[in-house]
């Protein structure tokens, strides 16, 4: 119970951030948001805002979305609908009711035709009347949903299609740019909870008693310029150098002071948790402990996750795809089952790790994802007009068959590698 609780926090946390950030830059825009929900599923409870979007808690506590108006989201008012039409003082509609409850003052009636993002208007049939009669909607118009949900109806002006390019871009990018807005804060915060945060520099902090490297001769210190004339940038290069070379004697070109020195280290060969050899020499990472530094962590280690994942991706293009490189909902639930026995400061940690992943994959050009959909937006640049909504829904709806199918694929790739 407490891995599946952490784990709705941790998901719905990472989800909510990345829909207030479309949320928001929708509302610069000028792009009605019909909805932003906490959870999805069954309606617990709503409520319309002045600036007409309908605020809901639903039943599941599975993260949450936003509804922009014209953006694969259309009315839920069709022909043939029997509906309940409630009027203003100019006669024109200002609630049309689908749900069953009925309105007080409401007119039934039968739509015939309705346009309610150019033409503002529809066509209906009253009990009793042979010939439909057409009425002016108002542009404040709310429409109650079948589940009693209140949402606003959007005129052209206020739907996504009538947005600048720009400002689409920036709505569709502003959810992954959430994530790693979070991821950043998260990793900062997690750097100011330990007592120490390992520096990614070359810098050899410790040197074990009695290991190849203390027999060697390096100290603490000494900055690891070079390994057999193949240069070190980074800690990581220096651990993937050494692991790859058990058994191996390796020229060491350090600086210690004003001095360069090479020292040769002969690498140990011990054997890891999945049973592979690695080399491995006896030193452990130089640490910071400034307040700077600690900021600064929530940036570079955020930059880290995003550079593993593309060079995972990378890889990918060259050596072929692997469907092991990829987790959905199970693996996401076994590292959190993982995390949890270590406390809140891994939890946070984790957190980051995985907003930073969201917000990145969010960004690859495939339909329905964030990704895709800015695309779109530079086909539009390009050609000067968007593409047809019909075509674009089509793109769409391929793209989320695309998702369907790989995200049964991994989750059934999950549940194989955990349980079998």
């Amino acid at each position: 119970m407490q891995t599946l609780i952490t784990f709705l926090i941790i998901f719905s946390i990472i989800v909510v951030f990345h829909e207030f950030g479309h949320f928001y830059f929708a509302r610069r825009a000028g792009i009605l948001v019909r909805e932003f929900a906490l959870g999805m599923g069954p309606k617990l409870f709503a409520k319309q805002g002045k600036d007409g979007t309908t605020y809901t808690i639903r039943m599941l506590p599975l993260g949450g979305y936003v509804r922009l108006a014209g953006l694969n989201e259309e009315d839920n008012v069709r022909p043939g609908m029997e509906v309940g039409l409630t009027f203003n003082e100019n006669n024109q509609v200002s609630i049309i009711n689908t749900s069953e409850k009925a309105e007080p003052n409401e007119m039934p009636a039968q739509v015939d035709e309705v346009d309610l993002a150019r033409e503002m208007s529809m066509r209906v049939y009253q009990p009793g009347h042979d010939e439909p009669k057409v009425f002016s909607v108002a542009k404040d118009c709310r429409i109650i949903e079948e589940d009693g949900t209140n949402v606003m109806v959007a005129p052209i002006e206020s739907r996504y299609e009538s947005a600048s390019v720009g400002n689409k871009i920036l709505t569709n990018i502003a959810g992954p740019v959430n994530n790693f807005i979070l991821s950043i804060i998260f990793f900062a915060l997690f750097a100011f909870l330990v007592p120490s945060i390992p520096s990614n520099s070359s810098t050899i902090g410790t040197v074990i008693e009695d290991s190849p490297a203390q027999a060697a001769g390096l100290q603490d210190g000494d900055h690891v310029i070079a390994i057999n004339d193949e240069t070190v940038d980074s800690w990581v290069d220096l651990q993937q150098f050494i692991a790859a070379s058990a058994g191996e004697e390796l020229n060491f070109q350090i600086e210690r002071g004003d001095e360069v020195l090479d020292i040769p280290v002969q690498v140990n060969t011990v054997t890891n948790e999945a049973g592979e050899s690695i080399g491995q020499i006896g030193v452990s990472v130089a640490v910071k402990n400034g307040f700077i530094d600690r900021i600064a962590y929530g940036f570079t280690e955020t930059w880290r996750v995003i550079t593993s994942i593309l060079g995972v991706l990378g890889g990918m293009i060259t050596n072929g795809f692997d469907i092991n490189q990829f987790g959905g909902p199970v693996a996401m639930a076994q590292m959190t089952n993982e995390v949890v026995d270590y406390g809140f400061v891994v939890i946070v940690s984790f957190l980051a790790m995985l907003s930073a992943n969201i917000g990145l994959l969010n960004l690859l050009p495939i339909p329905a994802l964030d990704g895709g959909k800015i695309l779109l937006n530079l086909i539009e640049a390009v050609r000067g007009k968007p593409l047809d909504q019909e075509k674009e829904g089509i793109i769409t709806l391929i793209g989320v068959g695309i998702m369907f199918v790989f995200m049964i694929a991994v989750t059934w790739n999950d549940i194989m590698r955990a349980f079998f």
